[in-house]
C-alpha cells in the first residue's frame, strides 16, 4: 500500500490522466487497486492504476451509499464551516419549524437548509429576494446525492441591514413605552416652531397653507439639515432647543418634503425619536409623502401625512372658528331680513283682514291688538337682536385672544348697522299702521247709527226688546220704547199705516 505522503491527490490524478507510479524504489511496487482512495468534490473520476507487471487488478465497485457518504465525509472535512453571501430564492418554512431554500448569485446556487432552533433566533421575516449573509456547515444530503449548507447564522446585508435595524430600533422603543402618552395639540397656537429646511418646499408648503387659512400664528423656523449624516444631530438638537424654551413656541412642527427612503433615514435615528419623546412642548411630525412612515412619526404626539396636512392640522381650530363667524354673520343677515319682512306681512294682514272682519268690536280693540303685536314684534326682534349680541360678544372674546379683533370689529360694524336698519324699518312700520288705523276708525265713526241720531233719527223697540224694522212687528195698544240722541222715550201704539 502507498504510504501517505506518497497517496494520490484528486489534483495529481487528473494531471497523470489517473495513472500512478511509486517513486525512489528499488523494485517496482504492486499498488492495490482496492486501497487507492480518491476524493470527488463535484465530478466522478475514474481511477486507473498502471502496474509494471502484465498483471491487471479490477477496480473497485462503489455502491451509492457507500459513494455518497464517502464524498460527504470528504466535503465536510475539507470545507468543515464556511460563510457565504447570497441572494435567497424560493424560500419556503416547514411546518416543523425548519426552514429551506436556495441561495444563489448571477452564475450558481445552492440549498440551504436551517433548522428550527437556528431558525427561532432569526430577527427578521426573510423573503425572496433578500441579501444575506450565512456561516454554516457544507455537507451533501445523502438521500437526494445534493450538497447543502447547513446554516447557523444568517444575517442581512446591505438596504435589508439597514431596514432590519431600523425594525429593531423601533421595536426597543416601543418596548421602552416611548410611543406612548400622546398629548393633544394646542387649539389656537400662537407661535409654531418648525425645524426643517430654511431652504426646502416644505417650509414653502407649511407658510402657504397658514396663508390660505387666515391663521393668525407666527412661524419660528429652526434650520436643520433634513437629509444626509448632519440630519439627525441638527433636527435632534432642533428639537432639544424648542424644549429648553417652551415660552417660545406652542407646538413643534417636524417637517420634510418627499423622498428616497435613503434620504428619509435621518429621522429613524434613535436620537432624533428620544428629542421628539422628551419635548416639553407637543410634537407633530409631516414627513415625506402618506405611504412613508419613520420612527420620528412614531414618537411624535401627532403624525401628519405630509407637511401640508401637518400645517392643515395645527391650524383646524382657527379655521373653524373664522368659518363659524362667517356663518353666524350670514344667519343674523338672514334672520333681519325674515324679521322685517314677517312684520311687515303681519302688519298688512292685521290692518286688512283683521279690522274689517271684527269692526263690531270697535276701535280701541282693534287699536289694542296692533299695539300688542307691534309690542311682541319688537320684543322678538330685541330679544333675538340681545342673543346675537351675546354670541358675536362671546365669540369676540375668544377671537381677540387669537388676535383676530379686527374682524370682530367689522362684524360689530355690520351688525351695528343692521340694528339701525331693523329699527328704522320697525318704526317705519308702525307709524304706516298707526295712520292706517286712524283711517278707519274715522270711516267706522261715520258709519256708526249714533251718528244717524243726532240728525233727528230714533230707534224704535218693540215690546219684546227687538229693534222694528217695521209696522207689522207690533200691534195696536202695545207700548213701543225710542232712542233718541239724547234720552229714550215710552209711547203707546194708536193707529197704523203702511
Amino acid at each position: 500500500m502507498c504510504p501517505p505522503d506518497e497517496m494520490p491527490t484528486f489534483a495529481s490524478l487528473r494531471r497523470g490522466k489517473g495513472k500512478h507510479v511509486a517513486k525512489n524504489t528499488a523494485a517496482p511496487t504492486l499498488f492495490d487497486a482496492a486501497e487507492v482512495e480518491v476524493e470527488v468534490v463535484a465530478e466522478t473520476v475514474q481511477t486507473v492504476v498502471e502496474v509494471p507487471t502484465a498483471e491487471v487488478v479490477a477496480p473497485k465497485v462503489w455502491s451509492v451509499t457507500a459513494l455518497v457518504q464517502s464524498v460527504r465525509g470528504l466535503v465536510e472535512r475539507s470545507y468543515g464551516q464556511v460563510t457565504v453571501e447570497g441572494e435567497i430564492s424560493n424560500w419556503r418554512p416547514a411546518a416543523s419549524g425548519h426552514c429551506y431554500f436556495t441561495l444563489k448569485d448571477g452564475e450558481a446556487q445552492l440549498s440551504i437548509v436551517m433548522f428550527r432552533r437556528q431558525a427561532q433566533l432569526l430577527r427578521w421575516k426573510p423573503k425572496d429576494g433578500d441579501a444575506v449573509r450565512l456561516r454554516g456547515q457544507l455537507s451533501v444530503y445523502e438521500s437526494r446525492g445534493q450538497m447543502q449548507l447547513v446554516a447557523e447564522h444568517m444575517e442581512q446585508v446591505g438596504m435589508g441591514a439597514l431596514l432590519a435595524a431600523v425594525r429593531e430600533l423601533k421595536e426597543r422603543l416601543r418596548r421602552e413605552g416611548l410611543f406612548e402618552n400622546k398629548r393633544a395639540l394646542p387649539e389656537f397656537p400662537r407661535c409654531i416652531g418648525v425645524v426643517t429646511s430654511a431652504q426646502g418646499a416644505a417650509l414653502r408648503d407649511i407658510v402657504k397653507v397658514c396663508r390660505r387659512r387666515h391663521a393668525a400664528v407666527r412661524l419660528l423656523v429652526y434650520p436643520a439639515a433634513v437629509q444626509g449624516p448632519n440630519c439627525a444631530a441638527e433636527v435632534a438638537a432642533g428639537v432639544r432647543w424648542f424644549s429648553a424654551h417652551p415660552e417660545m413656541a406652542d407646538v413643534v412642527m417636524v417637517a420634510r418634503g418627499g423622498g428616497s427612503w435613503e434620504d428619509l433615514h435621518g429621522f429613524d435615528a434613535e436620537i432624533v425619536a428620544r428629542a421628539i419623546a422628551a419635548c416639553s412642548v407637543p410634537v407633530i411630525t409631516g414627513i415625506g409623502h402618506a405611504m412613508d412612515s419613520t420612527i420620528a412619526d412614531a414618537a411624535a404626539d401627532v403624525s401628519a401625512p405630509t407637511p401640508s396636512a401637518a400645517a392643515e392640522l395645527v391650524t383646524a381650530a382657527q379655521y373653524g372658528v373664522a368659518e363659524r363667524v362667517e356663518r353666524l354673520h350670514q344667519r343674523l343677515r338672514r334672520a333681519g331680513q325674515f324679521q322685517m319682512l314677517d312684520a311687515r306681512q303681519r302688519l298688512q294682514r292685521l290692518s286688512v283682514e283683521m279690522v274689517l272682519r271684527r269692526a263690531q268690536d270697535g276701535v280701541e280693540r282693534r287699536a289694542q291688538r296692533v299695539d300688542d303685536l307691534a309690542d311682541r314684534v319688537e320684543t322678538a326682534a330685541m330679544r333675538r337682536l340681545r342673543g346675537r349680541r351675546e354670541q358675536l360678544m362671546q365669540l369676540e372674546v375668544r377671537l381677540r385672544r387669537q388676535h383676530v379683533a379686527l374682524r370682530l370689529s367689522d362684524d360689530a360694524r355690520r351688525l351695528q348697522a343692521l340694528r339701525g336698519r331693523l329699527v328704522a324699518a320697525r318704526r317705519v312700520s308702525l307709524a304706516e299702521a298707526g295712520l292706517k288705523l286712524q283711517r278707519m276708525s274715522t270711516q267706522l265713526e261715520t258709519l256708526s247709527p249714533l251718528r244717524v241720531l243726532e240728525r233727528g233719527y230714533a230707534l224704535v223697540y218693540g215690546p219684546k226688546g227687538r229693534l222694528l224694522r217695521s209696522a207689522d212687528e207690533v200691534r195696536e195698544g202695545e207700548s213701543v220704547i225710542a232712542h233718541l240722541h239724547k234720552g229714550r222715550l215710552t209711547a203707546t201704539v194708536t193707529k197704523k199705516s203702511q
